[in-house]
């Protein structure tokens, strides 16, 4: 029984990668409004009623990997070792090459740049994106929340989350840029390191001097 169960799971993680896969392929060369999901079914051999069984929504089958890394932001935070600060633990998540920036094969670069432009021109996907945002900022908090005993009215724990998610975003929104004007490893990965050092920092020393105008 329980091989057999073991069976069936494997066989439906390979039925939902291999949807996944066909629609990131789809929507890469044709854009995410163009591709409808009928045709993602049909590429993957598969009935539409089942995509909508492991992807709940269009844009699920695009951003269906967000899951796990919100669990790998948060296991940075929650199993950083001891005398090391949030700041310090979400400066190495973030410093952490993954996606475009770990990748070396000329050909998936390409492949993630093309995906980065379907980002950029739909706004069901950045919409989403938002939503995703929120998402993340909302379990931070309430981990840092959790972690330091403060009190419901305390606003510190949502400060610092908003904080750290919009540093997040923000290095996105950098990369994103870059990649669309042509930018590609490893001048793409030095220039966005180089841009989180000097964040941390902003954050590190604190806002009470920044931007500060001068005196006539």
């Amino acid at each position: 029984m329980t091989t057999e169960l073991g069976l069936r799971e494997r066989k439906k993680q390979r039925t939902r990668q291999l949807i996944a896969d066909t629609a990131r392929r789809l929507f890469a060369e044709r854009g995410f409004e163009a591709v409808p999901v009928s045709e993602i079914a049909s590429e993957a051999e598969v009935s539409e009623a089942t995509v909508f069984n492991y992807f709940p929504t269009k844009e699920d089958l695009f951003y269906h990997r967000l899951e796990a890394f919100e669990e790998e932001l948060l296991r940075s935070i929650r199993d950083r070792e001891p005398g090391e600060s949030v700041l310090a633990a979400f400066g190495r998540f973030l410093t952490t090459p993954r996606g475009l920036l770990a990748e070396r094969d000329p050909e998936q670069v390409e492949h993630l740049a093309a995906i980065t432009r379907v980002i950029t021109e739909s706004p069901a996907l950045l919409a989403r994106e938002q939503q995703v945002y929120a998402k993340y900022t909302d379990a931070l908090a309430k981990l840092l929340t959790t972690e330091t005993g403060a009190s419901s009215s305390d606003l510190t724990p949502w400060v610092v989350a908003r904080t750290l998610i919009g540093l997040h975003q923000a290095l996105v929104d950098y990369s994103r840029r870059e990649i669309l004007a042509g930018t590609r490893n490893p001048t793409l990965a030095r220039r966005v390191r180089r841009q989180i050092q000097q964040a941390l920092e902003l954050i590190s020393n604190g806002l009470a001097d920044y931007g500060t105008r001068a005196r006539p």
